[in-house]
């Protein structure tokens, strides 16, 4: 038996060229970064630009009071480095204060849950570090849009009508904002937001000297001016996902005392390829430890569209889910990255796969510690991770959905990017900047001594996790949207890649899965023992084996799963690009 060969119909091409690529999970924001490299801007350049017109048209998956996590590689750098953009807790954010509000988890939706927005000073940073155009060359695309206006997705529209009473009743500002003829919009109507443009040109004036001094002014305006006055407005009782009014902690001292940064990035080497992720404050380093826990397979045996090869990757990332739901967080208690992939933890992990589907959630001891779970919630329905836009419901809750860029240009500059957090739906709109905080706090524990335990300072462990793999001069940027599905999406598609020998769109667009049998990132934080979440378009037979082997399977649609974008360069130094068909709305461009 051979690895499954690729379907001969795809449903757009993987483009091909040498002068640049962009892949997003919205035309719009491709087609912006494709403009910019077409005006001799660089990798950087672009996806900055395309990032600020996806906070414009993909408004209910990510904003400007949101998180960010990229992976980048500079031409001719050795490694690939993380662009932080999360930021932490604030300091009135302590378990004590959360609990003395009657609460046992940080609700999903409301101001009360609002970490200190990273994503608009990382990229400002980006801009300014590795890019080369001037600030407001870089804003123009997304300042018109949001003054001009732009249509509205369907995604976008179907939120709005979701939390349409929630607005009306208690969020007026928001209903102001996003229903301002006292009903949802349908899709396809113009919107704009003349606020935020507004915004954007006051960073723009914000002046300097110089490109950097320019753009340095603009990050000091945006975290000392505009973001306190989020701050404050937040700060008023409102009501929350769990039915109770509260008021938000964020303060302008949170925010006077942080700015993004670059990390060392994480990685294996798989296939001969090196793979890079974030480190443990993110859940990037559960993929790498799952291709650890599955390198000695054979290619076929790694084939996801085959009973046992979807076997054994559903119940390998059960493993590294475990991992990361006992032991990632970001700084005391959490996981290092070496005990987690050291050879002898690997081995002694991989003992734990067998023939039959496991319904236990199993953390190891990666350092010899014992490891210490939340408590575990079956009482409330899990979310499938679908594409059945958007993954929200009428209190505001919203289970993990977000959206992703990828850029590269001729030089070789290389980009994976995943914005997210600040979902119109996440709180209040603040009615003289035209957007609201975010709720990336809900992925805390209200419990002491948990490496994600809610602590000031700290940031909450994020789902956002772009991927970067290299072998010599070759390169993939890769990512997708869908909380703790995103790396789980991400992986059908590199094995398909590096061991199946597909393109880039034979492999996305290929029927994909994922498991459901961890611990939710979002509110309410539930489980499915044994669960898994497939695509309809995968075998029936294939199916059946795995239910056969235990494994409580729930069929959601021919194209539901996955929304994964992909941007490379082969051994021929040959650019290609591909983007995800589910959803209709993400696109590559490129030539």
């Amino acid at each position: 038996m051979s690895f499954t060969p690729p379907a001969a119909f795809t449903t757009r091409p993987t483009l091909r060229g040498t002068f640049g690529m962009a892949a997003s999970t919205h035309w719009t924001a491709t087609a912006t970064a494709q403009a910019v490299l077409e005006r001799g801007g660089n990798a950087f350049d672009a996806a900055v630009a395309g990032a600020f017109v996806l906070h414009v048209v993909e408004p209910h998956l990510n904003g400007p009071g949101g998180d960010l996590v990229a992976l980048l590689r500079p031409t001719g750098a050795p490694r690939p480095v993380v662009l932080m953009g999360q930021g932490p807790a604030p300091a009135g954010a302590t378990i004590e204060h959360f609990l003395s509000r009657g609460l046992d988890l940080v609700p999903g939706a409301g101001g009360l849950a609002a970490a200190i927005p990273g994503a608009v000073d990382a990229w400002l940073l980006l801009l300014r570090d590795h890019g080369t155009w001037d600030l407001a060359d870089v804003l123009a695309y997304a300042i018109g849009y949001a003054r001009d206006g732009h249509p509205l997705v369907a995604g976008a529209a179907a939120t709005i009508a979701r939390v349409a009473d929630l607005f009306a009743r208690h969020w007026p500002t928001s209903a102001e904002r996003w229903m301002p003829d006292g009903s949802p919009p349908p899709p396809d109507t113009l919107v704009r937001n003349p606020e935020w443009a507004d915004v954007l040109e006051g960073l723009i004036g914000a002046g300097g000297a110089d490109r950097e001094a320019r753009i340095d002014a603009a990050r000091t305006r945006w975290m000392t001016e505009v973001l306190p006055e989020a701050a404050a407005f937040i700060r008023r009782p409102h009501r929350h996902a769990d039915g109770g009014d509260h008021a938000g902690i964020l303060t302008a001292d949170d925010l006077a005392s942080w700015r993004a940064d670059y990390e060392a990035a994480e990685s294996v080497t798989f296939r001969g390829w090196d793979v890079f992720k974030a480190g443990p404050w993110s859940q990037g380093p559960a993929l790498l430890q799952t291709l650890r826990l599955i390198e000695n397979a054979d290619d076929e045996q790694l084939d996801p569209a085959t009973a046992e090869g979807a076997h054994l990757l559903l119940e390998a990332q059960k493993l590294a889910y475990a991992d990361r739901d006992a032991w990632f967080g970001d700084g005391d208690g959490a996981v290092s990255t070496d005990a987690l992939l050291a050879d002898d933890y690997i081995a002694q992990r991989r003992t734990l796969i067998g023939p039959e589907a496991s319904a236990e959630l199993s953390p190891g001891s990666p350092d010899g510690r014992s490891p210490q779970l939340p408590p575990l919630r079956t009482d409330a329905a899990v979310a499938d991770g679908s594409t059945g836009e958007p993954t929200v419901d009428r209190s505001g809750q919203t289970r993990g959905d977000t959206c992703h860029i990828d850029v590269i240009d001729r030089w070789g500059n290389t980009i994976s990017a995943t914005p997210s957090g600040g979902w119109l739906q996440s709180s209040p709109t603040v009615p003289t900047l035209g957007f609201c905080l975010g709720t990336r706090l809900q992925a805390t524990w209200l419990i002491p001594g948990h490496p994600a335990s809610l602590l000031p300072g700290r940031r909450p462990r994020t789902t956002l996790t772009p991927t970067l793999l290299t072998r010599g001069s070759e390169v993939i940027a890769i990512g997708s949207p869908g909380g703790d599905q995103q790396d789980q999406w991400q992986l059908p598609v590199i094995l398909r890649l590096l061991v199946g020998g597909y393109s880039g769109q034979q492999a996305i667009d290929a029927p994909t899965l994922n498991t459901t049998a961890l611990i939710d990132s979002f509110w309410p934080r539930t489980w499915t023992p044994a669960g898994v979440t497939v695509e309809d378009r995968m075998d029936a037979d294939v199916l059946a084996a795995l239910e056969a082997r235990g494994h409580r399977v729930r069929r959601t649609g021919d194209w539901s799963l996955g929304r994964v974008t992909a941007v490379g360069r082969d051994g021929d130094g040959i650019l290609w690009a591909a983007a995800n068909p589910r959803g209709a709305q993400g696109y590559a461009a490129g030539r």
